[in-house]
């Protein structure tokens, strides 16, 4: 390549550089840097270790595409660089504080208001299209849409670095980033990596009311409050039940434990804020809904893709930690219930409330039932009919 060429590209590639960051700062992100597709060379052996051990649990996407997750470039062959964006969303107060309400339930901070997917994905595309619209340069944007390491790649990029909670850490926004990425053909001056700032601190790791951590840096999803009441179907470990507290979306405790959130507090902009309804629902409430009204409460929430019969059984979860007497009834009615992983998940809770003789009262609910895992629920409470 000719001086005068070498010096054409490497002002091209500075402009393009330079364009994009600003495009993101202009539509809101709080965080955008480049890294090359190369940059993760340890990701495939570190997630094959993972799937290996069946810590995925039920995801068995995970497993599907093992190889374009593991590599930017077997996703889309044409990669040069990879942008990756991240969105605070840090809280306005510590989210833990609701263990204590034990009549309210517990939602994801994350999931308080619309689908991040919606937040994130407008604006990105936005900046998809512009960057498109330059000559030459092809772009794939993905928001937790595609087969994306996300959080591997945003360390490479500088964004933060993966925790020991295995969640991405910024000095500058602790552990609250929506992250998202957009691939391009694009040759980009890339950012240096972060580096690890964990130290010797295990905030994250005792943080977890099930310790689903094996070790620091590694997660066992079969474990994970976040997994089991979002992407796990059908029954939750009886063993485990009772460490869920009032947590009936996700888990905030190994974010909220993070010494770095203090940065994200102080660089918190009100992008995300949390519907007034969704801070502290009653679990009550919750109880009564059927499906077309869990459809409407959760219309525009990320809450609404599990499904209400999931959502149900998280809340029968939390009203059977409650120690609250006063829910007996409201449980007692989703023993009636069309889904068995509610009816199941009511004589659960209906046992942890009302013991062996408040549940025998409902006995005659048992000689109705004829779905195996239902009447396996029983069967553990030890009343008979």
């Amino acid at each position: 390549m000719a001086p005068e060429s070498g010096d054409r590209e490497r002002t091209r590639r500075e402009k393009l550089t330079r364009f994009v960051k600003a495009e993101a700062s202009a539509l809101g992100f709080d965080l955008c840097r480049i890294a090359r597709p190369g940059s993760i060379p340890e990701a495939p052996a570190r997630l094959g270790a993972f799937l290996d051990a069946g810590r995925h649990g039920t995801m068995d996407w995970m497993a599907e595409t093992k190889e374009r997750r593991s590599d930017p470039r077997v996703l889309w062959p044409d990669v040069r660089s990879v942008v990756l964006f991240g969105i605070n969303y840090g809280p306005d107060r510590d989210p833990r504080y609701l263990q204590a309400l034990t009549d309210k339930a517990h939602i994801s901070v994350y999931a308080r208001n619309r689908d991040y997917h919606d937040l994130t994905k407008g604006p990105l595309k936005e900046i998809a299209t512009r960057f498109a619209a330059r000559p030459r340069e092809d772009v794939k944007a993905f928001v937790d849409t595609a087969p994306v390491m996300e959080k591997p790649l945003a360390a490479a990029a500088g964004l933060g670095w993966q925790g020991k909670h295995t969640n991405l850490v910024s000095r500058s926004h602790g552990s609250w980033l929506f992250l998202g990425s957009m691939f391009t053909t694009a040759d980009l001056e890339p950012d240096e990596a972060e580096v690890d700032h964990c130290g010797s601190c295990r905030a994250c790791l005792t943080a977890c009311p099930t310790d689903a951590f094996p070790a620091p840096y590694q997660i066992d999803a079969r474990r994970c409050i976040s997994y089991l009441t979002i992407e796990h179907r059908g029954e939750i470990d009886p063993e485990l039940r009772p460490l869920f507290g009032n947590r009936i979306y996700g888990c905030d405790d190994c974010l909220a434990a993070c010494p770095w959130n203090k940065f994200a507090e102080e660089a918190r902009e009100m992008k995300l804020v949390a519907r007034e309804d969704l801070k502290e629902p009653d679990i009550a409430f919750l109880l009564t809904l059927d499906d077309p009204a869990f459809r409407t409460f959760f219309s525009g929430s990320p809450v609404k893709r599990i499904g209400r019969d999931r959502f149900i059984r998280n809340v029968l979860i939390a009203a059977g930690n409650s120690e609250r007497p006063d829910l007996v009834e409201a449980v007692a009615e989703r023993m009636q219930d069309g889904s068995p992983v509610v009816r199941g998940m009511a004589v659960w809770a209906l046992h942890r409330l009302a013991g062996a003789g408040g549940l025998a009262r409902f006995a005659a609910q048992r000689a109705l039932e004829s779905d195996a895992s239902v009447l396996a629920e029983w069967e553990r409470t030890g009343v008979v009919e």
